[in-house]
C-alpha cells in the first residue's frame, strides 16, 4: 500500500544515483558507538546458520565475526565497495529507485538488513513488499539509521521530517506492506566531557519487523 505522494518522493538531486555512487567511499558514515550498537544487536537477533541479505550495503556490514552464516548476500551501487566486503558470498548491483524488483526467490532469506539507507528510497512501499516476499516464514527486516544523510539524495519525506517523524514513517510503511508492528529501538549518547569526542554522538534508531 502506498504511503508517499509524488512530492514526498522527490529529491533535490534527481540525477541517476549510480553517478553519485560511481566513486567508492571507503569511509565510515556512522560513528563508533552506532556501529557497536548495531553489531551487538545483530549478535542477539541473528541466529547461526542463517541466510542474510544486506541491502544498499558498502564495504562493511557490521556483522559480528563470531557467528556462522549459511550465506551472506550483498547489494549496493558500487562494485569496488561490495568487492571489498569480505563477508559477502555473493553480491549484485541495482538501483532501487529505478527498479524495485529484488532478484531472489520467494522465502529465500532469513534476515534482511538495511543500514543508513532507507533515507534514500523513493519507492519504499514496493521495496518493502519485495522484502516481505523474499523473507522466510518469521523472517526479520532490520532497519537502522541515524540523523546523517547525503541530503541532496534523500527524498523530501526524509529531509522535511523530524527524527521521530522518520521513525513513524518507516513504521507505517512496514505495517502497510507485509510486516507486523515493529520493535523500535532508540539510543542517545550522553554529551561527552572530552572535547575531542564531541563528534562521536550519532543517535541510533532501529526498527525490527517480522513478516506477516
Amino acid at each position: 500500500m502506498e504511503v508517499l505522494n509524488n512530492y514526498q518522493r522527490k529529491k533535490l538531486d534527481e540525477t541517476n544515483d549510480e553517478e553519485f555512487y560511481s566513486d567508492p567511499k571507503f569511509v565510515y558514515h556512522l560513528d563508533a558507538n552506532f556501529r557497536q550498537y548495531l553489531s551487538d544487536l545483530y549478535e542477539s537477533e541473528i541466529c547461526n546458520d542463517s541466510i542474510v541479505l544486506d541491502l544498499m550495503s558498502s564495504w562493511d556490514s557490521y556483522l559480528p565475526k563470531g557467528k556462522n552464516y549459511k550465506k551472506v548476500i550483498g547489494h549496493g551501487l558500487n562494485k569496488q565497495e561490495l568487492k571489498k566486503n569480505k563477508i559477502f558470498d555473493s553480491y549484485w548491483i541495482q538501483n532501487f529507485n529505478l527498479n524495485q524488483e529484488i532478484p531472489l526467490d520467494q522465502e529465500s532469506v532469513d534476515y534482511c538488513l538495511m543500514v543508513a539507507a532507507w533515507q534514500y528510497l523513493q519507492y519504499p512501499e514496493k521495496i518493502t513488499k519485495e522484502i516481505s516476499r523474499i523473507l522466510s516464514c518469521q523472517g526479520k527486516f532490520i532497519i537502522a539509521f541515524s540523523n546523517r544523510a547525503f541530503w541532496h539524495k534523500a527524498p523530501n519525506i526524509w529531509t522535511e521530517s523530524t527524527e521521530e517523524e522518520r521513525v513513524q514513517y518507516v513504521r507505517k510503511v512496514l505495517i502497510l506492506n507485509g510486516f507486523h508492528e515493529p520493535k523500535i529501538i532508540k539510543k542517545f549518547n550522553e554529551p561527552s566531557l572530552n572535547l575531542f569526542n564531541f563528534l562521536n554522538k550519532d543517535p541510533f534508531y532501529c526498527l525490527i519487523a517480522t513478516k506477516k
